[in-house]
């Protein structure tokens, strides 16, 4: 906080310099570029930006918006979404520009540029119909602009300059004055119109990197404020049909941030995390990718409105304690592929292991340690990422895919990074525990890794493991290059009898998506559908229904599926509970079969994490290090 209060100080101090047009001080180097979205004049649903840099000196530059943002690992191309791209000079006209690629536009003769104007359409309307000419940004870290609720993942409406990426910028947002706003950015004015009827909020950003850490929500909120430890929560929720409120969350998530504090303990944190939860209603035009997307201090997080109580409480504990565990990397230990990170062409980090996986783990893991579920929960949670994790390529190198993870054949294994990453973490963590006789852990670890480091100094990306091998232990680097950077899958059952625990064939309960191996659905990017696999034998309710392998899903509840709502749906049929009714409607052989029934649980075979009966003293021992208690 004293660094940012400074940097906005210094903002205020050349503010006070600033001169007209004609003078020294008005140079794009010397001031911040000024910035503005004008909620209250979107047409069509566009919103208007106006980007004043100050006076070049240079005859040619380059504005763009972010092809990839950090902490998607996905081509998202913003740029797409630009409208009426305009340059104006200071006598008001139109200037030439040439859009170079979907993200960048070029100006020439800038020593006469005095701003420029262009319009934003939001990312959550394109989800409905495909997108703008290819992949469509993960729906956290995308756009939403309607009468009732303005999503302001600036990313998406503010660019950056090539000639001025340590540039400063201001930002004024102005929307009706009946609309809450919450935003952790530096909030430096407030100015009503004359009628009283908008309100212009200013901000500061020390650098670019603040404007797309630092996400907004404008609208109908539902706010609330409250203290965990030293840490002020912000969370503001959008119901669209007033389902959900922030008050009817604030126990969930006060009690899991309360755990997840302790947890952490002595770790630097953030005096201020802010929740933006949109709760999407399954409309059209609303978002259809749930989960979240971190920032260093808040996460935007998307999931279902028709989410029962309960289902939402777990969901958010699931979504986003995973977010807030990102304050211990890549906040306080990252490498320069982060640290400096190029949103044209970025170049990525060997350690999504790290970053991803060791934060999934950290999820799971505080909730046993501190006692929010018991042994069996998180053995059976540990149960599912293997299940998914040998049903991916469990032979690709983890560096590999992570330096490589915008490409094929590895993009399609980005998600086992949740999954095995996860078990990555779970290993090096017993491991550790089993060196140090209990003391030491992944989480000090981390810890020890973040003294060394923290949020100003990058590591290098090439020695990030010898250096953890040299801080740990000679097994810690043996694992890693056995089974990170090496091709080598992990035999987790070797892990397990370190802490005493065995596998057993056992009949498990399941959802209605998995078997014991992992997902039961298959799908043809070319005809775009999605069908049953062999799993479904092993699920006792679709197995019930008389579903074969190969049996094309159709619809399910009246709604068609595809491979390009699969994430949506099926994540939807994962919440399904005994007791619910369904329609689903398959096609096999070119027949059409209705199955219309009510849910039962469904049960698989599979292979059983459980408490061994001849664990001796020492495993145990280890295991209560591990699991405390």
């Amino acid at each position: 906080m004293k660094h940012i209060l400074s940097t906005v100080a210094l903002g205020a101090l050349l503010f006070s310099c600033g001169g007209s047009k004609s003078t020294v001080n008005d140079l794009a180097t010397a001031n911040p570029i000024s910035t503005a979205i004008n909620l209250s004049s979107v047409k069509d649903d566009k919103a208007p930006v106006v980007i004043n840099p100050g006076r070049f000196i240079e005859e040619t530059v380059t504005y763009r918006l972010p092809k990839v943002v950090q902490g998607t690992y996905s081509i998202s191309d913003f740029g797409k979404y630009v409208d009426d791209f305009k340059a104006l000079d200071y006598k008001g006209n139109e200037m030439s520009v040439t859009r170079v690629d979907d993200n960048t536009w070029t100006i020439a003769d800038a020593t006469n540029l005095d701003k420029i104007e262009y319009l934003v359409n939001d990312t959550f309307d394109q989800e409905a119909v495909g997108g703008i000419g290819g992949e469509i940004p993960f729906s956290p870290s995308g756009t939403n602009i309607e009468p009732n609720n303005y999503v302001l993942n600036l990313h998406g409406f503010i660019g950056y300059f090539d000639s001025l990426k340590n540039a400063q910028y201001t930002l004024d947002v102005t929307a009706p004055a009946s609309f809450v706003r919450t935003s952790a950015l530096q909030n430096t004015n407030t100015k009503s119109s004359s009628d009283g009827t908008q309100i212009t909020t200013s901000y500061f950003a020390p650098r670019y990197f603040d404007i797309t850490d630092n996400p907004m929500m404008y609208g109908k909120l539902d706010v609330e404020e409250f203290m965990v430890g030293d840490i002020k929560i912000v969370l503001s929720v959008y119901s669209p049909n007033n389902v959900h409120t922030a008050a009817s969350m604030k126990e969930t998530v006060y009690k899991m941030m309360e755990a997840q504090k302790a947890y952490l303990g002595d770790v630097d944190s953030t005096p201020r995390y802010d929740i933006y939860l949109y709760l999407s209603d399954g409309s059209e035009g609303s978002p259809k990718g749930f989960g979240a997307l971190e920032h260093h201090t808040s996460t935007v997080v998307v999931l279902r409105e028709q989410s029962s109580k309960e289902q939402l409480a777990a969901s958010m504990i699931d979504v986003v304690a995973h977010e807030f565990f990102h304050i211990v990397t890549p906040l306080s230990v990252h490498s320069e592929d982060v640290h400096y990170f190029d949103y044209y062409e970025p170049t990525f980090s060997k350690h999504l292991w790290m970053y991803e996986g060791v934060t999934e783990y950290f999820a799971q893991h505080f909730q046993v340690y501190e006692g929010l579920v018991d042994n069996d929960t998180f053995y059976q949670t540990i149960q599912q990422k293997i299940a998914i994790s040998t049903g991916m390529d469990d032979t690709m190198s983890f560096t590999t895919m992570s330096e490589n993870v915008v490409e094929e054949p590895y993009a399609s294994n980005y998600y086992n990074v949740y999954q095995k990453g996860a078990l990555i973490g779970m290993c090096i963590d017993i491991l550790m525990r089993e060196e140090s006789n209990g003391n030491r852990s992944m989480l000090s670890l981390m810890k020890e890794l973040s003294a060394k480091y923290g949020k100003e100094k990058p590591f290098v990306d090439d020695n990030l493991i010898e250096e953890i091998t040299a801080m740990t232990y000679p097994s810690i680097g043996a694992f890693l290059n056995t089974h990170v950077v090496g091709t080598t899958p992990i035999d987790y059952e070797q892990f397990f009898n370190k802490v005493g625990l065995t596998f057993k064939e056992s009949k498990v309960e399941t959802s209605y998506i998995q078997d014991g191996k992992g997902f039961i659905f298959d799908g043809d990017r070319e005809t775009m559908k999605i069908f049953f696999s062999e799993g479904v034998k092993n699920n006792t309710f679709w197995a019930d229904q008389g579903v074969l392998p190969g049996d094309v899903i159709k619809t399910v509840n009246g709604e068609q599926l595809t491979i390009a709502n699969a994430q949506a749906m099926i994540g939807s049929m994962y919440q399904w509970k005994p007791g619910q009714g369904i329609n689903v409607v398959l096609e096999r052989e070119g027949k059409e079969i209705v199955i219309e029934a009510v849910l039962t649980q469904s049960y698989t075979m599979a292979k059983k994490i459980v408490e061994a009966e001849t664990a001796t003293a020492k495993q145990i021992e280890i295991r209560k290090a591990w699991l405390k208690g």
